[in-house]
């Protein structure tokens, strides 16, 4: 009878042990999914915050850029344009020396041909306009030009139909022959800088994008790969953790 009675007594500590030790198998087990769900928003935050930094900075950067860039390129064009009005001055040159008026229209009509360009004209030492590409002559172009500002390179912006033009003028032999004007429509100039401006954002854009995708995918795989191998040295640990609970539950 006393050995039944000890029987009995074994099996319900054992049957005790097993439960406890199952429950606290769980509760290690809920409390390692919590905190593993701590560590993952945690991550997620930083990750996020660092990306947003790097895009906020990006942008930031972008936007300095682009404003250098576009004043690049208008000098770039400002610096074409007086090439053009150069060549004119020197094709005029022989024609006013020669008083050959249908060479210098010719000079003329070949230079307003070009894209963007709105008029020239060619005025003589005395300020007198001696040829020009637009007929009727504006009244917002006669009387252009003191005798020193023809002597010397120089760029002004004159509103013609409505419109804004950049004009440049370059005097013809040291401004003793006069000087040539060309005129270049405003609006196709600043066509011309946004439209290689907007090239320039866009791609930046894009590859800033790809950047900070490409930082986010990185640090997810490098916090993925330290997840799991921290699960891995947990489940490692975890059976001598039961067996130590076990063994504390038997022996109280």
């Amino acid at each position: 009878m006393s050995k039944i009675y000890d029987a009995l007594i074994k099996a319900a500590k054992n049957s005790h042990s097993k439960s406890a030790a199952s429950r606290g198998g769980v509760g290690q087990q809920a409390g390692f999914l919590n905190h593993s769900s701590r560590n993952i928003s945690f991550e997620w935050k930083i990750t996020g915050a660092v990306a947003t930094v790097i895009l906020v900075f990006g942008i930031f950067l972008l936007f300095i850029a682009s404003q250098l860039m576009a004043r690049a390129l208008r000098n770039q064009i400002d610096q074409r344009a007086l090439a053009m009005t150069n060549n004119l001055s020197s094709a005029a040159a022989s024609p006013v020396i020669g008083n050959n008026i249908l060479q210098l229209y010719a000079s003329l009509t070949k230079y307003t041909q070009l894209q963007g360009v709105a008029y020239a004209f060619i005025e003589d030492s005395n300020g007198k306009i001696i040829a020009n590409s637009i007929r009727p002559l504006p009244t917002e172009l006669v009387g252009t030009s003191t005798a020193d500002e023809r002597k010397q390179v120089g760029t002004r912006v004159v509103t013609l139909q409505g419109k804004s033009v950049y004009e440049t003028r370059v005097p013809i032999l040291e401004g003793q022959l006069g000087a040539a004007h060309l005129g270049m429509w405003a609006e196709d100039v600043k066509k011309e800088v946004n439209a290689i401006r907007l090239t320039f954002v866009a791609v930046m854009v894009l590859l800033l994008l790809v950047s900070v995708a490409l930082y986010i995918f990185l640090v997810r795989a490098i916090i993925v790969s330290f997840g799991a191998g921290t699960r891995l040295r947990r489940e490692i640990g975890r059976p001598n953790q039961l067996k130590a609970a076990i063994k504390n539950r038997v022996a109280s």
